[in-house]
């Protein structure tokens, strides 16, 4: 034992070094977003209105971005709040370009969607908001033409 524990320390301290530079590496690759600060949210069901009709639903996947995984754990609490903001935005503002109603607007959603998460958390707590997709479903398809009987 008393041969092995001065073995121990000195490879414990020619290491440190080593493991010092590797640490000092690391932060200048890190990603844009650091592991568990990204919060993804429930689905969204958008409705898309075209001359005051109900023509389709927008179902919206997303996920925020937090500052830090604190952040993201205090963005996790007020899920249930982040959604009915989403979901009482969507219903009460059109989702749809201006020029193309029937075709979603991502980016006006994005930022609106954006700004209702802020309000909610808080300056400093969300970094950006992203959608994951977007899936457009028309209410009453176009039907298919029946075969001829004879």
């Amino acid at each position: 034992m008393r041969r092995i524990l001065p073995m121990l320390i000195l490879s414990c301290v020619l290491a440190a070094p080593a493991l010092a530079s590797e640490a000092e590496k690391k932060p200048a690759e890190k990603n844009s977003t650091d592991a568990g600060s990204t919060v993804e949210m429930p689905y969204l069901i958008a409705p898309i209105i075209v001359d005051e009709k109900l023509i389709a639903y927008a179902y919206v996947s997303s996920k925020i971005v937090a500052t830090s995984q604190t952040a993201a754990i205090d963005v996790r609490m007020k899920t249930a709040f982040i959604q009915d903001a989403f979901v009482r935005d969507v219903n009460g503002t059109p989702i749809g370009k201006e020029d193309d109603p029937a075709t979603v607007d991502e980016e006006a959603l994005r930022s609106r969607l954006l700004a209702d998460v802020k309000r909610i958390m808080g300056q400093g707590k969300v970094k950006d908001f992203c959608f994951i997709q977007i899936q457009v479903t028309q209410l009453r398809p176009a039907p298919t033409p029946r075969a001829a009987t004879n």
